[in-house]
């Protein structure tokens, strides 16, 4: 059973908390996710199955989108409703132009120091397991890159939805965070929800209640989304069957094992190989100095 579920994961659930309910229900034992949720929020968890589970990798690097309510004029330790309340500010009457102009400062590439509650590791610990002890750790920051960010609507004098669209390792958390202290008055996320891993969607998401009547109606596979369509702006490239063998061994491929002429592709170009409709691997396009021509090497085999 290889392949991919869109799953749409509940509030209240961590994201291995589906990945265990997903092996559970399947009875396979290689089941991964691709981008963890905060146990509070919910939205899109890409599920990979078997050999799709290489494929976290390249999941992880999609842009994500997700939506956030920000309330401003409460900052607290998690940077969301559940932490301590840290500072209360009175705020007053926001008007959206004000929001607007304040979110869209932070389009673009920014410089973030995750939150102490976070599953990142420092030492071989999670960062939260030091701040239930009351330590505190000196966390490196990192570039993200918001590529949007939307006023959705104002639902309060004080709170807004906002949508994001981002790099990996973006947290919403800590952008809320941010813009409330830009703001002056300080703020927190009240809410959170997971749009989008591209090319995943949330209204093409399915619950664990579709997966759990799924399993016992054995029409799962209707959920389990071939591999490859994390790879479409990739190029396909056919090798001839006679060098499928080669290709599952990981060997180099070069022209008399392919369908496809590969002589004008840019060294580097990542490609899908196929043995007819089969997809086998990604590959990237090189030069071989003593034959003077182009090869294909194996990247990540799928098969």
């Amino acid at each position: 059973m290889n392949g991919i579920i869109n799953v749409l994961k509940p509030p209240g659930m961590t994201s291995h908390d589906v990945v265990d309910y997903i092996r559970k229900q399947l009875k396979i034992k290689k089941v991964g996710h691709a981008g963890t949720l905060d146990p509070e929020a919910a939205g899109v968890l890409p599920i990979c199955l078997g050999k799709a589970t290489k494929a976290v990798q390249y999941l992880m690097d999609k842009k994500k989108k997700y939506r956030a309510n920000i309330k401003f004029g409460i900052t607290t330790t998690t940077y969301d409703k559940y932490g301590e309340i840290i500072k209360k500010i009175p705020t007053p009457d926001l008007d959206e132009k004000t929001v607007f102009e304040l979110i869209n400062s932070f389009k673009g590439k920014v410089f973030q120091i995750p939150p102490m509650y976070s599953a990142i590791k420092y030492k071989g610990k999670k960062l939260y397991q030091y701040a239930k002890e009351g330590q505190n750790i000196d966390i490196k920051g990192r570039w993200v890159e918001i590529f949007d960010i939307v006023l959705v609507d104002k639902i309060r004098k004080d709170e807004f939805i906002i949508d994001i669209t981002c790099s990996k390792g973006t947290y919403i958390r800590t952008l809320c965070n941010d813009i409330g202290e830009k703001s002056g008055y300080g703020a927190h996320m009240s809410q959170l929800i997971r749009l989008e891993v591209s090319p995943f969607i949330i209204e093409e998401s399915s619950t664990l209640e579709d997966i759990y009547d799924a399993v016992r109606e054995n029409t799962i596979n209707k959920f389990i989304l071939p591999t490859d369509v994390l790879f479409s702006e990739f190029d396909i490239i056919q090798i001839k069957k006679s060098a499928e063998k080669s290709v599952l061994n990981g060997n180099p491929i070069f022209a008399p094992g392919l369908k496809d002429d590969i002589e004008n592709y840019k060294i580097g170009t990542i490609v899908r190989i196929y043995n007819d409709d089969k997809f086998l691997a990604l590959g990237t396009v090189e030069f071989d100095e003593k034959q003077n021509r182009n090869y294909v090497r194996i990247k990540t085999l799928f098969t």
